[in-house]
């Protein structure tokens, strides 16, 4: 079974940074995509980044230049690191992952708060 558990969100104040973790275990892809989304309160929910088990990866115009995403193959972990903060960045944040070859991402994790005050 597919388990993805996210860590490291938190409060911060704008132009700060953090970096997520999502610790995944159970899949058993050998090509997959993984990826980081959030949901903001009355908001949809917005792909933020994005990278393939090749290693390709893909931003969301409203992060590029300030989030980078990475994976670390050993640990099996995902993370995000996200500079120069902004209010709008506040949101619940999930790790996602599905098979290269399937649209929609099938497995979530349970999210972690990220707040950023003005």
């Amino acid at each position: 079974q597919v388990q993805l558990v996210e860590s490291g969100g938190g409060s911060v104040q704008a132009g700060g940074s953090l970096r997520l973790s999502c610790a995944a275990s159970g899949y058993t892809y050998n090509g997959y995509w993984m990826a980081w989304f959030r949901q903001a309160p009355g908001k949809e929910r917005e792909g933020v980044a994005h990278i393939s088990s090749g290693g390709t990866t893909r931003y969301a115009d409203s992060v590029k230049e300030r989030f980078t995403i990475s994976q670390d193959n050993a640990k099996n972990t995902l993370y995000l690191q996200m500079n120069s903060l902004k209010p709008e960045d506040t949101a619940m944040y999930y790790c996602a992952i599905r098979p290269w070859w399937q649209a929609e991402y099938n497995y979530w994790g349970q999210g972690t708060q990220v707040t950023v005050s003005s």
